[in-house]
């Protein structure tokens, strides 16, 4: 049964790196400790997934506050956390007690132009 999740989980992962722009993921348990990260593609260091980790922590931890305090709902969960600029993107998705960052170089620029272009 662990050897299923994990194949899953290598799927996933190798239909991440499919996607234009792929830079990084990091997997990571509900406590920030880091589980997997991306030791292929960008070779981002333990210490720099540990960053990430600590900061995604922080931003659900915020965002669920802020989240009860506007719509008074303590079982509304936040499930992901999608930060984009012109240059990077970072989506972190959380699906039981793990969380999944993926890291993105262009900010999608092909969707970005788009946009641009019917302005």
């Amino acid at each position: 049964m662990a050897s299923q999740q994990t194949n899953e989980i290598d799927d996933l992962i190798k239909g991440l790196r499919g996607n234009p722009g792929f830079k990084a993921y990091i997997v990571l348990n509900n406590d920030g400790v880091v589980l997997r990260w991306d030791q292929e593609g960008s070779k981002m260091p333990y210490e720099k997934a540990v960053q990430y980790s600590h900061h995604v922590l922080d931003l659900y931890d915020k965002g669920a506050r802020q989240m009860n305090e506007l719509f008074d709902a303590e079982d509304n969960n936040i499930e992901n956390i999608r930060l984009r600029t012109k240059d990077y993107e970072l989506i972190a998705a959380q699906e039981g007690d793990y969380i999944l960052v993926v890291l993105y170089n262009g900010g999608n620029k092909a969707e970005t132009s788009t946009e641009d272009d019917e302005e």
